[in-house]
């Protein structure tokens, strides 16, 4: 508990820890501690928990369910909040919509499970995806042909700035490819609270995606129900190790370690006169392509399983980084860097890293440099 001298001592003593490791609490599995950790189960207790950070000069990391941050091996120098608010409720919306209302803490897979048990389309396709409801439009989340922007109608938010709850709309939260206004210039400023998804009461599911609609072709299921999407959506992230199992030897990941990316015309031709096949390219409404990055990986020389020290590629998917027995944060970034610069090398795209990383200096969404 807290030992530091009174002028540290916080509004609420009995909630503040000291040196917590934050290892454990990563689906990577790797870092050091926090100097102060607090758990917000209310609301309520955000706005003392800040200002006592705030007159200390500590800065504030706010700690989802772990499967999208990495941690430096010192740890962070602040105060680390782990979100835990709970509660789901529904509301109507119109004739054929309902307004599902879920608490940052809920675990997100089990709250999209319990939407299509209730045959609430519109988030069935994200099942299987680790983590807690409160980081899915902090990252817009999404996978297989959906995504969390699709059907966010408001996220309800803490304000740092002014100190009040409020909620933010859909327009206000500037939705992108995995990304939002939360990863923005003042994404620092909101603390998310909740949020709330427009569903369609009986909807159809979901099966634009390409692998997913031919797996479902192939068993002659050509109208399937939302739980049977659901169930083919976690049986391909199983198959390349993308749901959490403890028995799984590629288990310590963030998923998706990099984003794929979106060239111009110009330089996604410019990408195919470098390859020895044709790069498989999604248009994009702007017109630009995006490109599968574990194809660029793979095609620059990279293998499934490949181990660099105590971190390699999945077995099953050339998109995740595996940290195993041994592992540090460091050597996460050293193989990251390996594997951007290689791609880099090969066809003069270089990838963006998925996660957000703490303690290495400011919390970046980008590739920390390598130590020393």
């Amino acid at each position: 508990m807290l030992t530091t001298p009174e002028r540290m001592a916080p509004p609420h003593p009995a909630q503040l820890l000291e040196r917590t490791p934050l290892a454990p609490l990563t689906t990577v599995g790797v870092g050091g501690a926090a100097r102060f950790f607090a758990r917000v189960g209310h609301a309520d207790v955000l706005p003392e928990l800040l200002g006592w950070a705030a007159r200390q000069g500590l800065p504030v990391t706010l700690l989802g369910g772990g499967s999208n941050v990495v941690f430096a091996d010192a740890g962070v120098e602040g105060l680390v909040l782990s979100l835990e608010l709970r509660g789901v409720s529904t509301a109507p919306a119109g004739a054929d919509d309902v307004e599902v209302t879920a608490g940052a803490g809920e675990d997100w897979d089990a709250f999209v499970a319990g939407c299509v048990g209730r045959g609430f389309a519109g988030l069935e396709c994200l099942s299987g995806i680790p983590g807690r409801v409160g980081a899915t439009p902090i990252q817009n989340v999404g996978a297989y042909g959906q995504d969390v922007g699709g059907v966010l109608v408001s996220v309800d938010v803490h304000d740092s700035v002014t100190g009040e709850r409020r909620q933010l709309s859909h327009e206000e939260c500037g939705f992108a490819y995995r990304h939002s206004r939360f990863k923005a210039a003042d994404g620092a400023r909101f603390v998310v609270l909740g949020a709330s998804f427009r569903l369609r009461v009986g909807g159809e599911a979901c099966v634009s995606y390409p692998e997913i609609a031919r797996q479902l072709a192939v068993r002659g299921e050509a109208a399937p129900s939302l739980g049977r999407v659901r169930e083919v959506v976690l049986e391909t992230r199983r198959a390349k190790s993308m749901v959490l199992d403890t028995a799984d030897e590629n288990r310590r990941s963030c998923g998706s370690f990099f984003l794929n990316p979106e060239l111009s015309a110009a330089a996604f031709d410019a990408l195919a006169g470098r390859t020895s096949s044709a790069p498989p390219g999604y248009r994009q409404p702007d017109g630009r392509v995006k490109v599968p990055a574990a194809w660029l990986i793979e095609q620059a020389g990279f293998r499934r399983g490949q181990r660099f020290g105590s971190v390699g590629i999945s077995s099953r998917h050339a998109l995740a980084l595996v940290c195993h027995e041994g592992a540090s944060a460091a050597a996460l970034v050293d193989a990251a860097h390996r594997v951007r610069d290689g791609v880099a090398q090969a066809f003069d795209v270089t990838l963006a890293p998925e996660p957000r990383f703490y303690g290495f200096g400011t919390p970046s969404e980008q590739l920390p440099p390598l130590a020393g």
